[in-house]
């Protein structure tokens, strides 16, 4: 039997024996954010998230492979511009104006208030807020008007509390079960996630909300040259998982809609 060379071998077939040996490497795009489920859940489960799926679908589309990682939310902002990490998951233009976005928001997200059960209180703009100890997350963007008011009296216990950490929103609720705060800001899809998740549907009463509400994307490393590339390619397929129906049948598997 004749010796085979590289001389007598097909180049595609070349090329396939090198993918089966590993002599290609799948091209991997890194995001990242803390657990904000069903807008991201837990890594390596079989729902991971509506931007997650979202993501892996689109760019694998062009050959590309997506891994998430759960980390908390400030360090994902830090590491996404230093280019350590591709890209944040969820992140508002507020929250970062300096990543890179598509034209297109995955979605609309909408902060609301919530309270104890047996609380009479509800948000009527920012001199409502005087009288409770309201409960945020570090580094999250509420929008200009709340976030101002934020830094204001973020030293003021009475007024502001800010969690930090991978169970951010973990301890917000806690400390409004402990009554240690009075209101917690948040977004509606995830604080029905959770509630439903901890078996706690009802115990909380939704104070109003925020508006308008906010678009949040997948946001791209400003440091990275091949963020322009991925804004691009992320784009169309929102565009056409939008027209086609497939980013409202994911939705629909979450048992969410758009606010």
């Amino acid at each position: 039997m004749p010796l085979l060379t590289c001389l007598s071998i097909p180049r595609g077939l070349l090329l396939a024996l090198a993918v089966l040996a590993g002599g290609v490497r799948a091209e991997t795009l890194v995001i990242a954010a803390d657990i904000w489920c069903p807008v991201n859940c837990e890594p390596g489960s079989a729902r991971p998230g509506i931007f997650v799926e979202l993501a892996q679908e689109i760019f694998a589309e062009a050959g590309i492979d997506v891994h998430y990682r759960a980390l908390n939310w400030a360090r994902v902002l830090q590491e996404v511009r230093r280019g350590e990490l591709n890209a944040a998951i969820g992140a508002g233009v507020e929250d970062a104006p300096d990543f890179l976005f598509t034209a297109t928001p995955v979605a609309l997200s909408r902060n609301c208030f919530f309270t104890r059960a047996d609380s009479t209180w509800r948000f009527g703009g920012l001199a409502s807020l005087a009288q409770q100890r309201l409960g945020v997350i570090n580094d999250y963007s509420y929008g200009d008007e709340l976030n101002g008011y934020i830094a204001s009296h973020r030293r003021d216990s009475q007024r502001i509390q800010i969690a930090a950490g991978d169970k951010a929103m973990e301890l917000n609720l806690a400390k409004l079960e402990r009554a240690r705060l009075d209101v917690v800001l948040e977004n509606s899809w995830v604080m029905q996630a959770a509630l439903a998740r901890q078996g706690k549907r009802g115990t909380l009463r939704e104070a109003g909300c925020r508006s308008p509400d906010m678009p949040i994307y997948l946001a791209f490393s400003p440091a990275l040259p091949s963020s322009a590339r991925y804004v691009e390619l992320f784009e169309q397929g929102l565009r056409r998982y939008k027209a086609n129906g497939r980013l409202q049948a994911l939705l629909d598997a979450y048992g969410v809609g758009q606010p």
